[in-house]
Formats: C-alpha cells, sequence, structure tokens
C-alpha cells in the first residue's frame, strides 16, 4: 500500500437500506491524516447526511461508484455487495464491511475471483470471545427485534392482536428468545421494560447464570435443549433467534414442526437472518418494505438488515466501532496491522484470491488457506 491511500465510500444498493459506511466525522478524521476520502453522491442522504457535510470536511463526491471503486485502496461499506457489484472491485483491494459469507457462496467466490481482500466486520474477534464490529448492531437489531414483534402482534398486522405488555387483570405475552448473547440479551431489555413476560435459552450454563443474575425475578432462563426449546415455542406469543456463530451459517435450532405447535397470529422475528436463519420456517429473505409473511398461521419476520430500519442511530454507532480499525489500517498499512493486531486478523475472510477463514470454507465447501500461510507470518 503507497501513502496517502484513497478510501472509497460507496452508496448501499440492498433494498431499504439507509446507513451509509462513514460518516462526515470519520471522514474527517481520514482526510485529517492525509489520506484522500472519495464518497459516492448520496452515500449518506439515508442517514441524514448530506453531501456538502462531507465536502466540507475535505472529501470529494462523485456519482460514478465504478469510477470511485477503480481508484480506491480500501473500499467502505455497510452491507455485502451485490450481484451487480462484484465486477467492480480490482485485485488486491481492501473490502471493510459486513460480508456475511458463510451462507453466500456466489459472493466468496465473486470475491476470490476478483482477488479482493476481504475484512468482515462481523468476524473481527478479541481473545475474550468479543466481537466489538458486531456488537452495536446487535444492539441494535436486538432492541428492534422486540419493538417491531410488538408491532405485528397487533391485529391490523396479522398478530394474534396482543399488548405486550398485558394491562391490570389481562395477561401480557410470552417472549420467547432463542440465544442469550448480545442481540437476545437486548431485546430481552426492551421486552422486559414493555412488560412483557421474558424467557431466554440458551447452551451456556455461564451465560444464562449471567443473565439471572443481571436480571433477577424478572427473566426466566432455560438450558436449550430439544424439550426446553420446543414447550418454550409452543408457548411463544413472540419467538426472537438471537442465535450466532462467529462467521458460521446459523443452526436451524426451530424445526417446522416446533412452529406447527404455536399459536395462530403468534409471531416470529429471526434476527441470524443474515447468515443463513435459525427457523426452519424462515426459507425466505423479506425487506422493510415487505416484511413478513404468514406460515402455519405464525408471522414470519426475516428481514436481514434490520438496524437499516433506524439508519441514523445505526451508521453513528457502526462508525464508532470502525473507524478505528480503518486507521490502524490506514496509519501502519494492511500488513503491519495485521502483525499487530490478532484480531483483524480473523476479520480478513479472503485475501487475494485465498480463502482464510475456516468456518466459511467449511460452510462452502471451498479449499482453506490460513492467513498467515498466505501473508507469511
Amino acid at each position: 500500500m503507497q501513502f496517502p491511500l484513497i478510501i472509497g465510500v460507496l452508496k448501499e444498493i440492498k433494498a431499504d437500506e439507509n446507513r451509509v459506511g462513514l460518516t462526515p466525522g470519520g471522514a474527517r478524521v481520514l482526510t485529517g491524516m492525509g489520506h484522500k476520502v472519495l464518497v459516492e453522491k448520496d452515500a449518506g442522504v439515508g442517514s441524514g447526511f448530506a453531501d456538502s457535510e462531507y465536502t466540507g470536511y475535505g472529501a470529494v463526491i462523485d456519482a460514478d461508484k465504478r469510477r470511485i471503486a477503480q481508484q480506491a485502496d480500501i473500499i467502505v461499506k455497510v452491507k455485502e455487495p451485490l450481484p451487480e457489484e462484484y465486477d467492480i472491485f480490482h485485485p488486491g483491494q481492501i473490502l471493510y464491511t459486513y460480508l456475511h459469507l458463510a451462507p453466500a457462496q456466489e459472493l466468496t467466490e465473486a470475491l476470490l475471483r476478483q482477488g479482493v481482500i476481504g475484512i468482515a466486520y462481523e468476524t473481527v474477534q478479541l481473545a475474550d470471545g468479543s466481537l466489538p464490529l458486531l456488537v452495536p448492531m446487535s444492539e441494535v437489531a436486538g432492541r428492534l427485534a422486540t419493538q417491531i414483534g410488538a408491532h405485528c402482534l397487533e391485529k391490523a398486522h396479522g398478530g394474534r392482536g396482543m399488548l405486550l405488555g398485558g394491562v391490570p387483570g389481562v395477561r401480557p405475552a410470552h417472549v420467547v428468545i432463542v440465544g442469550g448473547g448480545t442481540v437476545g440479551q437486548n431485546a430481552a431489555q426492551i421486552a422486559m421494560g414493555m412488560g412483557a413476560r421474558v424467557t431466554i435459552l440458551d447452551v451456556s450454563a455461564r451465560r444464562l447464570a449471567y443473565l439471572n443474575d443481571l436480571y433477577y425475578n424478572k427473566l426466566e432462563t432455560l438450558m436449550s435443549d430439544e424439550h426446553n426449546l420446543a414447550e418454550s415455542v409452543a408457548d411463544a406469543d413472540l419467538l426472537v433467534g438471537a442465535v450466532l456463530i462467529p462467521g458460521a451459517r446459523a443452526p436451524k435450532l426451530v424445526s417446522e414442526a416446533m412452529v406447527k405447535t404455536m399459536k395462530q397470529g403468534a409471531v416470529i422475528v429471526d434476527v441470524a437472518i443474515d447468515q443463513g436463519g435459525s427457523i426452519e420456517t424462515i426459507d425466505r429473505v423479506t425487506t422493510h418494505s415487505n416484511p413478513t409473511y404468514v406460515k402455519h398461521g405464525v408471522v414470519h419476520y426475516a428481514v436481514a438488515n434490520m438496524p437499516g430500519a433506524v439508519p441514523r442511530t445505526s451508521t453513528f454507532a457502526l462508525t464508532n466501532v470502525t473507524l478505528p480499525y480503518l486507521v490502524r489500517i490506514a496509519k501502519l498499512g494492511l500488513e503491519h496491522a495485521l502483525r499487530e493486531d490478532p484480531a483483524l486478523q480473523l476479520g480478513v475472510n479472503t485475501y487475494e484470491g485465498k480463502l482464510t477463514y475456516e468456518a466459511v470454507a467449511a460452510s462452502t465447501g471451498l479449499p482453506y488457506k490460513s492467513l498467515h500461510d498466505v501473508v507469511g507470518f
């Protein structure tokens, strides 16, 4: 990499996706370092950022996505590229975004074919197992899951016609959350705040103990086994899928047979849909403009970019955590930054034609090569 770098910020083209990969304040940091920032025209409008805010901090606006991609050393996005974008990238270019490659073989093969260095936000992982670039969007998605579920439970939207928290003398809705990680905890917080009865299932006794201590007498915790899961799903008014295996396809934990036992007008919100989904009856990805469908009498919500519903909040939250890693790469160069930061190493999913994330290789059946073998450190 030669300095100064050219950093390109592309406008998202996924349906109803209004987030942007970099705030004007982020552009200010990078231009202040002497780098050139190219921003596609109107890339920030959906998040409330005018082009003039970027140019005010030294960025350059260009209406031609392809021209930006051809010039840029680093492309910053929010969501994975769509097929019409596959051929705009060039060998050795860094693509810094959410990739979710495990369920996306066609995209994985395209990045390998183009020789792109794909750094996935969702697989940057600290030594304690936490995912710093995924956490803020998981927080947003978890909170939205309950908010959206409450909306879908209204009769006008196909639901049972229940108020999540009930009223005095009337039972509240039962919210069942499969997965007690960041998404599950945030979904539970909002559901409890709205007065619902809440149950979380997880396979980690340690995590359940933590949640029990944190929300004692406000939250039911259950070990996630087939029996407990089946009973809980059958009783749920709102079921939230909140399962995550870093970088890998989500396991199908809730079977179609379980869904068939649910009450008519119950609601499922599967936050894991961007990793393939954890509910067997989630057989399609939906959009913000057409978010639900009904199967077996149950309302299914399967939007893969949930935080895009609140783009301004999400964009600020995302840039807060992605910008420091981008600054490190821009300051040190990619290879030096990788040598210094094991967490960033785990973010590299593809490297100049090689697939360097083992869980993605296992899911897609494509050959895996260790990043250490590829880069030589």
